[in-house]
């Protein structure tokens, strides 16, 4: 039996609340303001407190940074809210609690969490003052949610964070949102595609070089590591490395040191590293492509970004937001037009989605987006592949395009968006797979 302390200023969901707390066997005290929680909290033994994120005279942010001024032991939190955001959840969970869930909870979600919260000993963290960037991190789903906990969690420390997800899922957002949420948010964040960067140019482009130590090199040149000294580094699409790279960035993990290009003295690597991939890494140290001991290194704490398909529920919050960002709330969508955008399986992720939509602004004349516009936008297959009978049905050149951009896309899902191997399943070269991404909205 625990006593568990419920912060809440809607009286008839706290009773609600403290009624649940009983019939799960514990002793519930009811209060209605974070005064009168941090009064309660002050002269009670409290095993748990369960505390709204809005408050009449306060929030539950606020509730979370003053409670540390208690000497004794903290007991742990489960914030509930009706309006969560990404910003919100993160700087919740960075504060110390244990749980952030979404309003109105379920009681086998409640009972979990408090099971869960109670056989937890550590109780509340330290609060850290640093400010939160949350850039456009959009979804209130479970995934995404569980996703924005972990990086409340990693943003108390520097601990190397590894995302991992398809292309187009967010994964650069959500590294930017962990930078803005740790101690190092007012230094630098840069990002490096690993992929994008000839081998031979890597070396130079992380490390840097000096004046003459290569042809074309007529001058210093300051690499990454020393651009986000402070700071965060990014390394995206790390999967892609060459192995001899790997090793030379596993001896900057280990020894937090490297020589640029050409130079005699070492310098010190003071940068949070993450890396991101869409790749597979256990399958590429499998395949001999991926260090093993790089691999453990970088995946201290793994955070798989989840797919668009994964989360339907939060197209409507991207759609608006895309919207505002594109037409200034001038569009909108509708019901038949989301219901489509719910069901589709979007092989190019949130990228996709914002590519549909900002050609919805440009080519929709009026306030209403429709069904039958979002339909033409993605093509005659609309996400399902198209049969041969359909195609019969069709113009010469819808027949051609249609049958064109279901094999893109089936290619793209069997190699998991890798673009390289689509291409090679496809019998066509990798600029013609970028040309007709380009073409079919697909990049």
């Amino acid at each position: 039996m625990a006593r568990i302390l419920i912060v809440d200023d809607d009286t008839d969901f706290r009773e609600g609340l403290a009624e649940t707390v009983h019939d799960l066997g514990h002793i519930a005290y009811e209060t209605g303001s974070c005064r009168t929680g941090l009064n309660a909290l002050e002269q009670s033994q409290v095993d748990l407190i369960i505390l709204d994120h809005r408050l009449g005279d306060a929030d539950g942010l606020e509730f979370l940074r003053r409670m540390r001024e208690f000497k004794r032991h903290i007991p742990p939190v489960i914030m509930l809210t009706a309006f969560a955001t990404a910003a919100g959840t993160v700087e919740a969970i960075k504060l110390g609690a244990f749980d952030h869930l979404l309003k109105p909870v379920g009681r086998n979600d409640l009972a979990h969490a408090i099971e869960r919260a109670l056989r937890s000993s550590k109780g509340a963290a330290a609060p850290l003052k640093v400010a939160i960037e949350p850039g456009e991190v959009i979804g209130n789903s479970a995934p995404m949610r569980e996703v924005l906990k972990l990086i409340g969690l990693a943003s108390a420390s520097n601990v190397t964070v590894l995302f991992t997800g398809e292309t187009g899922s967010g994964k650069e957002v959500l590294a930017r949102l962990l930078h803005g949420a740790n101690m190092r948010a007012e230094a630098p964040f840069i990002a490096v595609n690993c992929a994008a960067i000839p081998a031979e140019l890597l070396e130079s482009e992380l490390f840097g070089h000096v004046k003459g130590s290569f042809t074309g090199a007529v001058a210093h040149r300051a690499g990454r590591f020393r651009q986000a000294r402070g700071g965060t580094l990014l390394l995206d699409e790390i999967g892609d490395m060459p192995l001899a790279m790997q090793a030379k960035v596993l001896r900057v993990i280990e020894d937090r040191r490297y020589t640029p290009v050409g130079a005699a003295q070492e310098e010190s690597a003071d940068v949070r590293l993450v890396a991101a991939t869409h790749r597979d890494l256990g399958e590429r140290v499998r395949n001999g492509h991926f260090r093993e001991d790089l691999y453990h290194r970088l995946s201290v704490l793994p955070i798989r970004v989840p797919s668009l398909r994964e989360r339907p529920e939060d197209v409507p919050a991207l759609v608006n937001h895309f919207l505002a960002h594109f037409s200034h709330s001038e569009k909108h969508l509708s019901d038949g037009a989301l219901d489509l955008l719910r069901t589709y399986p979007w092989p190019g992720n949130v990228r996709e989605l914002r590519n549909l939509v900002e050609r919805a602004c440009v080519t929709v004349r009026g306030t209403t987006i429709a069904k039958s516009d979002v339909s033409t936008l993605l093509g005659p297959s609309k996400g399902i592949d198209i049969s041969t009978a359909d195609l019969l049905q069709l113009p010469l050149p819808d027949a051609i395009s249609g049958l064109e951009r279901t094999m893109i896309r089936r290619a793209l899902n069997e190699s998991q968006n890798n673009r390289a191997e689509a291409a090679r399943r496809l019998g066509i070269h990798r600029q013609l797979l970028y040309a007709k991404l380009k073409e079919y909205g697909l990049d």
